[in-house]
């Protein structure tokens, strides 16, 4: 099984059809906002064989979508670590784990540097506000008024813990995609450098503020640290997904049928397990490997697969999944998938892609934030501009009256700090306010909006056993009008068993059986290359009356129509629908109509037998609703939602399904067939519907496929489960209104994270440029822009975090289940 998403982004390039296509993850670090990953992703497309790229800020992963053959990953990681972002290419024997800035180790090791930084800058912070104490008519030591000592707090702070922000806001400036470090680096500097003329030159009257570099990239640091820790905290549930990875697996040296915990084994590393290997797992281990029991019995603990408590009994010939734990017994198991094709190593390739995958609205935040910091250094000049050979002019007052600051901090050490006199020329009023444009306009939020929610929502949903394979699904859930359920296997069982078998003519010229078996037995032989349901339940009728299944050949089968087979040697036997009948010229009458007819009224469904041309009789199957089934189309109605039945069934079968469900007969799509249900969907969508449909069969395929969000089963195939965005792990259909619900609100997040970010800049950059001064006195000093701008971040990813509550409330199981 691969469970690999559909690699749609709002980058995407459609390539063509006959030419294949690879996938090259990077893990890319040195990104530190929303412009920064559009730097990213125009470098990787600069690449002609590159077709699309997906960058993802909090994982810090590009997803490259390339011509097969034709790109070297060594060379894109090489071309963006000349731009100034070191990147290391994921190559294959590590493509089943997480990138490294979400590894445990690297995020611990992350947050100490951070600490630590943040200990010495609040270190200088506090020394720095000291020397005001005496303003407030607080004791303080008196060096700490000395201006040439704030001199050297302040060029400690730069040279400290500001060098890392001020040279990478210098490489981005050089190599001409400056980012927030540049912005913030400049406001910094520029403040600094006017602070020391005026220190240097007293006789300009100017006035020094050297707290607000200590204070700008102190508040800087905070708000990056507590944006790290949440965004740590937002990767959580993946490296708890991570952490299920079995690591030591016990080889077993001599294979038997019999299991002892005291024979012979040899531990070796689980990614070097070979599938058709024998292992042995004793109580209380995780599973190494996905395979197959083949001595012993136990129960194991499935919950971090389905999200379900309840432990489930294995015997041999069951199969088992890696990372699972084995509770009671000790068994042996012969491997059938290894390393990276592993169901869990599968999982979390298709969460982590998920993660990078944007929802479209996402699109027009990284258009902007491409151009944002070019606009936001503009609006800087223009400000300074504006105000030194305008703004002061008009109004000449500004620079006179009292100024009520948004501060956390002092311009100098000779001023009250709530109310500040006559401590601006033009030209430092005209820095200030420019500095305080830079710094409060940072890209930050709007490249932290989309992906913190889609970290946060997929990662949820794997604690509960849903897949959702990315942000451009979420927005699709998000305006979905109707939802198609498939019908046997998805809102039924699928366990259909054989309630009538009638033979309408003698057909056996034996006297050991009766007709009426001979009849079973000729259709559980033309059925026995089928693995079909039906297929199933006739081979089990068969079985349990111990009639002999006989030798067949020469199958011809027609998926939805039916099968053909040559029996026994010499009886050509058909087994189908009347359509079947109809295309090998089978006549039907009247009286097997009618009786066919008073089968389907009861909801069974009615497969006819012929032999040799001739309709000899009837088999009728009954399925039955899966428990959750009316509680999962209810809650969907109560949610916004239609509900459609799409089934290959006849029209009686599927009324008598949907009437238990209460399901309006016009919403019924009866007698379709596999090839017709992706045109079944597409008629819907002709209808300006926005389509989920539900299912769990390779007929299901292209379907899922051609609806705006597929919806697949664990218990359904892999080709289904490959084509689906949506991956329902555990056994339960009401996990499809979960899915729902947690898709809409992760999406509500997303929305809500882009528009707070947009409305704090489009509020904070006129604040910042002094739009309040003339009329209201108010100034919003660099510091304060510094706090402003950490505080939108830290909103935006804690905003994101509140998802994590979701389970609590909104994802609650459906009443009546």
């Amino acid at each position: 099984m691969q469970l690999v998403p559909k690699t749609e982004s709002p980058q995407s390039v459609p390539s063509s059809i006959n030419q294949p296509t690879e996938t090259i993850t990077l893990d890319i670090q040195g990104m530190k906002c929303a412009g920064c990953v559009k730097v990213v992703e125009s470098q990787l497309t600069k690449n002609e064989s590159v077709l699309s790229a997906c960058v993802n800020l909090v994982t810090e992963v590009a997803v490259v979508e390339c011509t097969a053959g034709a790109v070297d990953a060594a060379e894109l990681a090489e071309n963006l670590t000349a731009a100034g972002f070191p990147t290391q290419p994921r190559y294959a024997q590590g493509e089943a784990t997480v990138s490294s800035s979400v590894e445990p180790a690297k995020h611990r090791h992350e947050m100490q540097s951070a600490f630590r930084q943040l200990v010495v800058a609040g270190v200088l912070l506090v020394l720095s506000s000291l020397g005001h104490f005496s303003e407030w008519g607080l004791p303080a030591p008196p060096m700490l008024h000395n201006i040439w000592l704030h001199f050297g707090l302040a060029s400690t702070t730069l040279l400290g813990p500001g060098r890392p922000i001020l040279l990478d806001g210098w490489r981005g400036l050089r190599r001409n995609a400056p980012n927030m470090n540049t912005l913030v680096g400049l406001g910094t500097l520029t403040a600094y450098t006017a602070s020391l003329v005026a220190l240097l030159f007293p006789q300009l009257g100017w006035d020094c503020f050297f707290d607000e570099p200590v204070m700008l990239l102190g508040f800087i640091l905070l708000g990056r640290t507590l944006e790290q820790q949440a965004r740590g905290r937002a990767a959580s549930a993946f490296r708890e997904l991570l952490a299920l990875q079995p690591q030591v697996a016990r080889l077993i040296a001599e294979p038997t049928t019999t299991v002892s915990s005291g024979c012979e084994s040899v531990e070796i590393p689980a990614d070097r397990v070979r599938v058709g290997e024998w292992l042995q797992v004793l109580p209380g281990e995780k599973i190494p490997v996905d395979g197959e029991i083949v001595a012993g019995k136990t129960t194991v603990d499935e919950s971090m697969l389905t999200g379900e408590a309840m432990p489930v009994t294995k015997h041999p010939g069951d199969l088992v999944a890696a990372g699972t734990i084995n509770q009671l017994g000790t068994i042996s198991l012969r491997a059938t998938r290894t390393g990276k094709d592993t169901t869990l190593a599968q999982i979390v390739a298709l969460v982590e892609a998920a993660q990078t995958r944007k929802a479209p609205v996402q699109k027009l935040a990284d258009t902007v934030a491409g151009y944002f910091t070019y606009g936001v250094l503009t609006a800087a000049v223009l400000t300074f501009v504006f105000w030194y050979f305008i703004g002061t002019h008009i109004w000449s007052d500004v620079v006179t009256q009292p100024h009520h600051l948004v501060h956390l901090g002092h311009n100098s050490l000779h001023q009250p700090h709530h109310v500040q006199t006559t401590i601006y020329s033009p030209l430092l009023l005209s820095l200030k306010l420019a500095i305080a444009v830079m710094v409060v306009a940072c890209p930050c939020a709007l490249g932290l909006a989309t992906p913190t929610a889609i970290l946060v929502g997929t990662g949820v949903g794997a604690e509960r056993g849903l897949l959702i394979k990315g942000g451009d699904v979420l927005q699709r859930v998000h305006q979905l009008s109707a939802v198609v359920f498939d019908k046997t296997g998805t809102l039924t069982t699928g366990l259909l068993h054989v309630s009538d078998c009638i033979a309408l003519t003698e057909i056996c010229r034996e006297e050991a059986i009766s007709d009426t078996q001979y009849l079973l037995q000729l259709a559980a032989a033309a059925e026995s290359g089928n693995a079909h349901p039906v297929a199933t339940a006739i081979r089990q009728a068969a079985q349990q009356q111990n009639l002999p299944i006989l030798d067949a050949h020469n199958f011809d089968m027609e998926p939805g129509l039916g099968v053909s087979a040559v029996v026994a040697g010499h009886t050509q036997v058909l087994l189908g629908n009347q359509e079947w009948l109809k295309q090998h010229s089978i006549t039907i009458d009247d009286a097997a109509q009618q009786l066919s007819q008073s089968l389907l009224s009861n909801g069974k469904t009615v497969i006819y037998v012929a032999v040799e041309s001739a309709l000899v009789g009837l088999i009728a199957l009954t399925d039955t609703l899966r428990a959750d089934a009316k509680a999962t189309v209810d809650s969907l109605r109560q949610i916004g939602l239609q509900v459609m039945l799409l089934t290959g069934d006849r029209q009686e079968v599927a009324a008598a399904i949907a009437l238990q469900l209460a399901i309006e007969p016009h919403h019924i799509l009866a007698g379709v067939r596999p090839s017709g249900k992706a045109a079944a969907i597409q008629q819907l969508q002709s209808q300006n519907h926005l389509v989920a449909m539900v299912g769990d069969g390779i007929n299901d395929a292209p379907a899922l496929s051609q609806a705006e969000v597929g919806i697949a089963l664990k218990t359904g195939t892999d080709v289904a489960m490959e084509t689906a965005e949506i991956v329902l792990m555990r056994d339960r259909l009401t996990d499809v209104v979960v899915a729902i619900k947690l898709s809409r609100a992760t999406f509500n997040k997303i929305r809500q994270n882009l528009f707070w970010a947009f409305a704090y800049n489009t509020l904070g950059i006129p604040i910042a440029a002094g739009v309040l001064l003339p009329s209201f006195g108010f100034v919003l000093s660099p510091a304060a822009a510094g706090a402003f701008m950490a505080l939108s971040s830290i909103s935006v990813v804690t905003n994101s975090l509140l998802l994590r509550r979701f389970h609590q409330t909104e994802m609650k199981t459906p009443a009546g289940v």
